[in-house]
């Protein structure tokens, strides 16, 4: 009977717009740097990754016994200045798709880094410029925008909530701020009526109580390798908790 040897399921980086314009300002030219770091991510090698307003930190499992601690510092954004330019662009409802999961282009290009500087690094390792560790970081935290796109946001300073509170202020003629409704609701039919509250569903752990071996089913009825399905389901499980504070 012959044992086949299990790789590991194959890890992606980049893969969205955003997760790029991130990546896009990390120096990548020293070639072997780049894949080494590369197999840094898909081993795992980066752990306790915190991502925080401006700041990012972690540590990575490198060539010595202790591991290198990271951290990246980025030049944060103006939650009003991005809004008041949104406006002008009659892009607003690019929060609101923001809010649906969604990567809108004009929001994207407001906030995202554009040039080296925007990104400052720094490791504990003795290499004075973009080392391995800096770029395996690099590669988590695009992973995580591509996951999610607010995360983004928190890399430049700011989250949604702010970006919302600051559009619930439109100016008048005298500079006043006036009260906005961020979602845009219209009384289309004019009977002043108000919207019920939002129903709060009893507490549900998905994972816990959902079908798994069906869920599996579907993923590789849809053509998703049996790597990838595993891959698949903890990465479900992961968004669960994070969605749910569990």
């Amino acid at each position: 009977m012959t044992t086949r040897n299990k790789r590991a399921p194959v890890r992606a980086y980049g893969v969205t717009p955003w997760g790029q314009a991130f990546l896009s300002v990390v120096d990548q030219s020293q070639h072997r740097r780049v894949t080494k770091a590369r197999s840094y991510f898909r081993d795992r090698h980066v752990h306790r990754l915190t991502i925080g307003k401006g700041l990012i930190s972690a540590t990575v499992d490198g060539s010595q016994l202790d591991p290198f601690e990271t951290t990246l510092r980025t030049r944060t954004v103006d939650a009003a200045t991005v809004v008041d330019l949104l406006r002008g662009q009659h892009a607003i409802d690019d929060l609101m798709a923001l809010a649906r999961g969604e990567q809108p282009t004009t929001l994207g290009a407001l906030i995202a880094p554009t040039e080296s500087a925007d990104v400052v690094a720094a490791c504990t390792c003795p290499i004075d410029d973009t080392c391995i560790h800096i770029l395996a970081v690099a590669f988590e935290v695009a992973a995580e925008i591509d996951r999610r796109a607010t995360t983004l946001l928190t890399v430049m300073g700011t989250d949604l909530a702010e970006l919302l509170a600051k559009q619930t202020g439109a100016h008048d003629a005298d500079g006043v701020d006036e009260p906005r409704d961020p979602l845009h609701l219209v009384d289309y039919f004019g009977d002043g009526r108000t919207l019920p509250a939002v129903p709060t569903p009893p507490p549900f752990r998905v994972f816990t109580e959902l079908d798994a071996g069906a869920l599996r089913t579907a993923l590789r009825a849809s053509g998703v390798g049996a790597l990838d399905v595993t891959e698949a389901t903890d990465e479900l499980a992961e968004l669960y908790e994070r969605i749910t504070g569990h």
